[in-house]
């Protein structure tokens, strides 16, 4: 379940207090007390049999005496009452409650009889063991926090009640004010992912910020957060980035906390922008609802004073900021506008005793130059000219925050005289900032939520275009191993399931003895200088451990010699092991090649997760490893490589040529598309894959599969985020043309303006029910930009052109038992049977993804959607409660 009924909890109406009190300090008198002070414009009903009266208002005995059913209830009575009382607010139309009560759990059963009791109404249930629940521009203060919060334009969900209250506490000082805040208590039934959900639609949230112990349900967290980062900024901080913390966090919250690393890139891929510390989330979200994503963060200073300078640079460098490198074109005009003393570089110091003249220049030349995409701009007091002054010159060259099109932050030091010169920029839209280090952090934040929308932009496919892998093939090498009740693979196994993605590996003769290893070994001399013999037993999956590799073979005699050695240590370390033979290969000498390692695991949460860094025996001692959550790209796999020490090397330095990028990400996408065809793999180890301008070539591999999921068929279904659905495209003729149809991608958007422009506003008000005329970027990227594991839309293009020709739609409820259908098919191509193709292929996607029921809204003068309903088999009814509108129905199981 997700947002169905959450509504009523923040837009209510009428609210009943269960265990409302007149003790003073008790939960009860304490959350009425809130809720009065708090200037609730709704119906209030306290329930406690122990009253007639309390605070003034009619007391209740039970929900049997209350007027009528609340639009939300908050219950803060003993535990044992819970479930008796969400069955009786249930039934009697109730449907959402904020349980403050703690103390319901698994051990006692109270925590499902809860959640028994409020299934049979879809009453959705926040909480137990909450803080409660603000909406401060609706005046609702459901809660027992110390105060009230101001109204603003930030939402704040929190896993932990005290942090809420602590932020709450913080944001009172500091002027913050909050559209919701959330406690999200122990998660029972609504979580992180629901509220995200309901927060992305709501316009009176700006940004959402996050305070995350743990994810209880990771595809519908990457799907919801996913879905709310494409429209509004998303910023979290999320607890346990170290091993002690991460298990006082699972201590907490009585839930798995997955591995940090890979916390950071589920949340970079869902688009959500992390932070470190509570101080940064609201500079974070600040910054971040203030401006668009940038493609780039090139930063340009300007200063008066060089310290100041220094000091952004220094913070700049330490969060892997880029400082732009101004044109020579800049440079002249900046020697034309400054004295001669100035830096002649990026900072810009333009001196201690600059005028407002000065800066305005300055600003202006460097706002202007193309390799410049975020300026700063610092001020330090002196007693040469005046900040405000200096203040007024860059405010007016400002608009809504932007000076040239670019993000503008500023920094006035000091307190007595910056504060009027904060502002003077603060009027004019730009943000400031007390010190460089702050600044420089704030273009951090706004450089690092770029990239994470960039990482959210891609949906790579569930059949990668650029990996031809042969699945049959890797199926046989599996079930073999899964007949002989083997998890671990053998080398070669190993080899011929990454040789059949892509991944190249050198020619591999197995061998049963010493003796056949030599003649293996006169073999291969032919074309090769030299040769390895490796163990092969499926005892010993690290070799080197038992002496099991020799190198520099140059002879068949050597290999033979190598081999029984081999026998040898082996039968002296493990004797215990079976030998299965010995692998003889090509020794791969590149002398400037890098020893690079590609690994799946799988995380506790998150699922699979694929690996890539430095290789070679010192793996572990190296520490240099990205993760990332598959399915990638080439673009997802290049970032992966990037954000490695090694990533940097690859590109070459002193006599090393840079390494073939391309062949890596091409592994990486192997590696990947494996993932997604098969649900069996436990783990991957390519450890070392070679890698120089030549390509790469994998030496050994090790997999772990699970032989009781051998047969289960991909995508997998542990995949934190749902690939791209391939396999759903087709083309068909209409008229004197062909049309692909294929489910929508986010680029999709660049078509929609051209296409609704050829549409019609009788179509546009047959579509959504009513005219419209206006469709905001907002609206067009939640149309575009979907998430498959919930929503659907097929688009159908002209096959000669690629203009958008028509658009079907599919949105499922939460249990994916019924999905909303909606067609729109261009006004001038109507007639050519475009719109009947979409609703069959969404009729089909719904059968194959178990959707019992396709349901929708018709207008009565909408006769020829109604005639192809009837056509397909839909019922059509009258809509019961507005006149002119039709249901129609299909039911598929």
């Amino acid at each position: 379940m997700t947002i169905r009924n959450l509504d009523h909890a923040v837009r209510p109406r009428s609210l009943a207090i269960f265990g409302a009190s007149q003790r003073e300090g008790s939960v009860g008198h304490i959350v009425l007390k809130n809720i009065l002070d708090g200037g609730f414009e709704g119906e209030v009903w306290p329930v406690n049999l122990k009253y007639g009266e309390v605070q003034g208002l009619r007391c209740y005995r039970d929900t049997a005496q209350l007027p009528g059913a609340p639009d939300l209830a908050i219950i803060a009575t003993p535990p044992a009452t819970v479930p008796g009382i969400v069955s009786e607010l249930g039934a009697k139309g109730c449907r959402a409650a904020v349980v403050i009560t703690a103390g319901l759990n698994d051990g006692n059963g109270l925590r499902q009889a809860m959640l028994n009791a409020a299934k049979p109404h879809l009453l959705r249930i926040i909480g137990p063991n909450t803080v409660g629940l603000m909406v401060p521009p609706a005046k609702l203060n459901a809660g027992f926090a110390h105060m009230a919060a101001a109204p603003g334009n930030i939402a704040l969900l929190s896993q932990s009640g005290a942090i809420a209250t602590s932020l709450i506490d913080w944001a009172a000082e500091n002027g913050v004010g909050f559209s919701h805040i959330v406690s999200l208590g122990d998660m029972a039934d609504v979580d992180v992912g629901d509220w995200l959900d309901l927060l992305a639609g709501d316009s009176r949230a700006r940004a959402i910020v996050v305070y995350l112990e743990t994810v209880t349900n990771p595809r519908k967290f990457m799907s919801a957060a996913r879905a709310a980062a494409r429209i509004k900024p998303v910023i979290a901080v999320k607890a346990g980035r170290h091993a002690a913390a991460a298990k006082a966090a699972a201590t907490h919250t009585g839930a798995l906390s997955g591995a940090d690393r890979v916390v950071d890139a589920a949340l970079s891929r869902a688009g959500i922008l992390r932070v470190n510390g509570l101080g940064e989330l609201f500079d974070a979200a600040e910054i971040t609802a203030r401006f668009p994503p940038l493609r780039r963060a090139r930063i340009g200073i300007v200063t008066n004073g060089g310290g100041a300078g220094v000091l952004a640079v220094d913070q700049i460098a330490e969060g892997g900021g880029t400082l732009a490198e101004l044109a020579p074109a800049t440079i002249a005009r900046l020697d034309a506008a400054l004295p001669s003393t100035w830096s002649h570089a990026n900072p810009v110091d333009i001196i201690g005793d600059a005028p407002p003249e000065r800066y305005r220049a300055a600003v202006e030349a460097v706002a202007a130059d193309e390799g410049v995409d975020v300026l700063m701009v610092l001020n330090c007091p002196t007693g040469l000219a005046s900040p405000v002054d200096a203040a007024a010159a860059v405010a007016g060259l400002a608009e809504h925050g932007r000076i040239a099109g670019k993000p503008v932050l500023a920094c006035w030091l000091g307190e007595h005289t910056a504060r009027a010169a904060r502002h003077i920029l603060q009027e004019a839209g730009i943000a400031s900032f007390e010190t460089p280090a702050q600044t420089a952090q704030a273009v951090s934040y706004l450089a690092d939520w770029s990239r994470a929308q960039k990482a959210l932009m891609r949906v790579p496919s569930s059949r990668s275009e650029d990996v031809a892998g042969d699945s049959a093939a890797v199926h046989a090498v599996f079930r073999a191993a899964a007949a002989e009740g083997r998890r671990m693979l053998t080398e070669p196994e190993a080899k011929a399931v990454i040789a059949a993605y892509g991944i190249c590996v050198p020619q591999t003769i197995v061998a049963p003895s010493p003796a056949e290893a030599g003649q293996a070994a006169a073999q291969l001399l032919e074309t090769s200088a030299k040769l390895v013999v490796k163990l092969l037993s499926k005892a010993i999956t690290h070799k080197s451990d038992v002496g099991g590799v020799v190198l520099g073979i140059e002879t068949p005699g050597q290999a033979e010699e190598a081999a029984s050695r081999i026998e040898g240590r082996v039968r002296e370390s493990a004797p215990e092991a079976d030998i299965e033979g010995y692998a003889v290969q090509p020794m791969v000498v590149r002398k400037h090649a890098h020893e690079l390692i590609l690994g799946m695991s799988r995380d506790p949460i998150f699922g699979p997760v694929v690996l890539f860094g430095a290789g070679g025996v010192a793996v572990e001692a190296m520490d240099d490893t990205a993760v990332a959550l598959p399915p990638l790209d080439d673009v997802l796999a290049g970032d992966l490589i990037e954000r490695t020490r090694i990533g940097r090397l690859l590109a070459g330095f002193r006599d090393r040529p840079a390494a073939d990028t391309k062949a890596i990400a091409a592994a990486l996408n192997g590696l990947s598309q494996m993932i997604v065809d098969f649900p069996c793999i436990v783990s991957v180890d390519i450890n070392p894959l070679l890698a120089d301008a030549e390509g790469a070539v994998a030496l050994d591999a090790r997999i772990e599969i699970d032989p009781q999921a051998v047969e289960e068929e991909g995508p997998n279904p542990a995949l934190a985020i749902r690939p791209y659905p391939a396999g759903w495209e087709k083309e068909f003729t209409g008229g004197d043309a062909t049309y692909h149809i294929r489910p929508i991608k986010p680029a999709d958007i660049e078509l929609y303006p051209a296409f609704l422009a050829r549409v019609s506003p009788d179509d546009i008000r047959l579509r959504f029910l009513a005219p419209r005329k206006d469709f905001p970027d907002e609206m067009l990227k939640r149309l575009t930009q979907l998430d498959y594991d919930r929503d659907m839309a097929f688009v159908a293009l002209e096959a000669q052109s690629g203009d958008l020709a028509g658009i079907g739609r599919l949105s499922c409820d939460p249990d994916r038992t019924r999905g909303e259908y909606a067609l729109l098919v261009r006004t001038d191509l109507q007639g050519r049977g475009i719109g009947w193709q979409l609703l069959r292929q969404i009729i089909s996607y719904a059968q194959a993804e178990g959707i019992a029921r396709i349901e929708g809204f018709v207008l009565s003068d909408n006769t020829a959607m109604l005639q192809m309903c009837a056509e397909f088999g839909f019922s059509v009814t009258h809509h019961a409660d507005q006149p002119g509108l039709m249901l129609v129905a299909l039911d598929l199981a």
